[in-house]
């Protein structure tokens, strides 16, 4: 194993491995911490040879594949007993509620009532492991005393053995997991497993052990479902059964091992008989009465059928194709979106708010379903102190749930005041990385009864829809600060020019944080103008902020009087002496035309177009160098280019014509035809002409477009 450092590990375990130790130490030690605090399930985690990984090395009570999601765990790893070991103390999970808030990657896959304590297996100066244990759902909300110190003396003391095992170079290794005995052999009925029948059930008609593998049917089990008991003898239920081979019914078997609670469903066997089902659960096992069930339009709580505007409960692989959805979500209204279209139907509920915290008030961020806004406008600057559902919810953490009017209204009378024309509601807390962000108000439009398992998984959604919120909190705060940057440095409007006609427009990328550093400026000096565009490397708030720096360094360099080339070169020498590692294409150009000519500079940027009075446009083949910021010596030649009145030049960055899967050649070629039939269009006209590229087809922008035309005037 890996000695982990004071808080952390410890010494470095041998490399080599001896023979393992003959005594099961390991089972001894969790059987006897189970019987000690009477819990019914539980595991030992070894730290792993030369990694930060604990290994399950046994488990006891219930199936491993419970578990399986955390068979290998790192040590920075979200669960319990990952955080016992970096905090080296034990870490208390009082129900599902708390278990859906501190560790959503758990309570996603477990949303069931139970109750866990974790603990690091270690001593003053190494960590050897951590282990847990659980209780079912009845357990009290608080860990006794007693319960806490049976449990850290057992671990102290399996601390100590593993440390002397260490020493004698007598490494641990796993050992079988704790359950109940194999199943009596097919189509006998042992004593043993008849006591338990009888135990468990006030009629004895099917048993399944730990893993669901049926220990005993009867008769009427066989006549019942339609299978012989030879079939069902050492089988999995829902694997004899075909119609009952659906993940809603495993379920059930699930979280009534690990809840401890009897649970109950229906199932319709071919082609229209329904049968209920009711499982009674034990540390050995499950007893099973099959009877029966009434119609299914007079239950209120059902198998996996379709009721018309009746909730159904959410699976897990629902919870998790929707956890993997909110990852996608970039900004606070794409969560809201996904929320209202996503989760909201698949819980059933018909109107949602999503509200956020921030100076001790709630501002709604998004809210759907309901057709008059000012509705939710009464949640909108609530101050946190104020005693109403939701700003209970999020000041405790504690998801709040209300079956019908008469109860909210009971509990907060004020309400009568403001109706919102639902019926029932689920207020959920919204805490990310134990910080509250909000709460979802989820409502209902007629009267809701939320059972147990309801509450678990609509508190275990809250958790996710809260770690997506606080991303795309931070996500929106650093777009509006670079986007405000951005605007701040563009120009916010060109200067008009006797001589010279100008338009300009800046389109943002569509993919990462909609900002670069694309720029351009139209300068008024000594008489003449001076155009510049250019394209800094990158797309964040240090390539925006440089690109303001560039052009505020052109405009001086250009109103000092400096040439073409010269503009070029300091230009290029001060990026460098910032010392961004970032470069910049750049093309500068002195306008004259009192002269009728154009003097250019080019630096890696890509060719202007000029379009002559007669229609035809010509890609401009300028001399240039190298990108800005590479060579402090680099040299930038100009050329001179003739302009007539009537021509017009188009400056661009390459967003306007790089696109996936698009030769540059051929959207040169095309740009230069549009350019062509629209070139006669008033400016304005023209640029918008020149950006509908790709706009109408509905393609992204993977990098910012920036443009500026000019178009040069008669003299006088």
């Amino acid at each position: 194993m890996v000695a982990v450092p004071d808080g952390q590990g410890a010494a470095q375990a041998p490399a080599s491995r001896p023979a393992p130790v003959g005594r099961p130490l390991l089972s001894l030690t969790l059987a006897a911490m189970l019987d000690d605090v009477n819990a019914h399930s539980g595991a030992v985690y070894l730290l792993a040879s030369h990694e930060p990984v604990l290994e399950m090395a046994v488990s006891a009570g219930l199936p491993r594949a419970f578990a399986a999601p955390w068979e290998r765990v790192g040590l920075s790893a979200p669960i319990p007993v990952a955080e016992a070991v970096r905090e080296r103390r034990l870490i208390w999970v009082g129900g599902e509620h708390e278990m859906a808030r501190r560790f959503p990657r758990i309570a996603l896959v477990l949303p069931y009532p139970f109750a866990l304590a974790a603990l690091p297996v270690a001593t003053a100066t190494t960590v050897y492991g951590a282990a847990y244990v659980t209780w079912p759902g009845s357990h009290p909300p608080d860990l006794s005393d007693r319960e806490r110190e049976h449990l850290t003396a057992a671990c102290d003391r399996l601390a100590l053995r593993l440390q002397r095992a260490a020493e004698e170079d007598r490494p641990m290794r796993h050992e079988p997991d704790l359950l109940t005995p194999a199943a009596a052999p097919a189509g006998t009925l042992g004593s043993v497993e008849a006591t338990r029948m009888v135990a468990r059930l006030p009629y004895g008609l099917c048993s399944l052990d730990l893993h669901g593998r049926v220990g005993f049917a009867n008769a009427a089990t066989a006549e019942l479902l339609d299978v012989p008991v030879s079939r069902l003898l050492g089988t999995q239920l829902w694997a004899a059964v075909p119609w009952l081979n659906d993940p809603i019914y495993e379920d059930r078997y699930r979280a009534a091992l690990l809840s401890q609670h009897v649970t109950s469903f229906v199932a319709l066997r071919p082609p229209g008989d329904w049968l209920s089902f009711r499982l009674y659960p034990s540390t050995s096992g499950l007893s099973v009465r099959i009877s029966r069930a009434r119609p299914v339009s007079e239950m209120t709580r059902a198998g996996p059928q379709r009721h018309d505007g009746s909730p159904r409960l959410v699976t897990i692989s629902h919870v998790l194709s929707l956890a993997s959805a909110l990852t996608e979500a970039a900004g606070v209204q794409d969560v809201v979106q996904l929320v209202a279209d996503e989760i909201s139907p698949a819980v059933g509920s018909q109107a949602l708010v999503v509200l956020g915290s921030r100076a001790g008030r709630l501002h709604v961020l998004g809210h759907r379903g309901y057709p008059d806004a000012h509705v939710v406008e009464r949640f909108d600057g609530l101050p946190l102190s104020e005693q109403t559902p939701g700003t209970q919810a999020l000041n405790s953490g504690v998801p709040a749930f209300f079956d019908s009017r008469e109860q909210l209204e009971r509990l907060y009378p004020s309400r009568n005041a403001t109706p919102d024309g639902m019926g029932a509601w689920a207020y959920l807390p919204l805490i990310a990385s134990g910080r509250p962000v909000g709460t979802c108000v989820l409502g209902y439009a007629q009267s809701h009864h939320f059972a147990a398992d309801e509450q678990a998984v609509l508190t275990s959604l809250s958790g996710l829809i809260a770690q997506a919120l606080e991303r795309a909190l931070l996500y929106d705060a650093k777009l509006q600060l670079a986007q405000g940057l951005q605007a701040a440095l563009l120009p916010s409007s060109l200067p008009p020019l006797a001589s010279i006609e100008a338009a300009a427009r800046y389109l943002p990328a569509t993919q990462g944080m909609d900002i670069g550093g694309d720029f351009y400026d139209l300068v008024s000096s000594h008489g003449r103008a001076a155009a510049v565009i250019g394209d800094v490397q990158g797309h964040n708030v240090t390539a925006a902020g440089l690109m303001g720096q560039i052009r505020t360094a052109v405009r001086a360099y250009t109103a000092v009087g400096q040439a073409p080339e010269e503009v070029m070169r300091s230009t290029n020498r001060l990026l460098i002496d910032l010392g961004t590692e970032l470069f910049a294409s750049c093309l500068y150009l002195r306008l004259d035309p009192a002269r009728g000519v154009a003097v250019m500079a080019r630096a890696g940027h890509p060719p202007p177009l000029l379009r002559r009075p007669d229609g035809k446009v010509k890609v401009l083949d300028l001399a240039g160098g190298p990108l800005l910021g590479i060579d402090a010596d680099a040299i930038y030649p100009t050329t001179e280019v003739p302009l007539v009145p009537g021509s017009v030049l188009a400056l661009y960055t390459d967003g306007l014509i790089e696109s996936p899967g698009v030769d540059i050649e051929d959207a040169l070629a095309d740009l230069g035809r549009r350019f062509a039939a629209a070139g006669d269009q008033p400016l304005d006209e023209l640029a918008d002409t020149l950006l509908q590229r790709g706009e109408e087809a509905g393609q992204e922008r993977p990098d910012d477009v920036a443009l500026l035309l000019l178009r040069v005037r008669p003299l006088g």
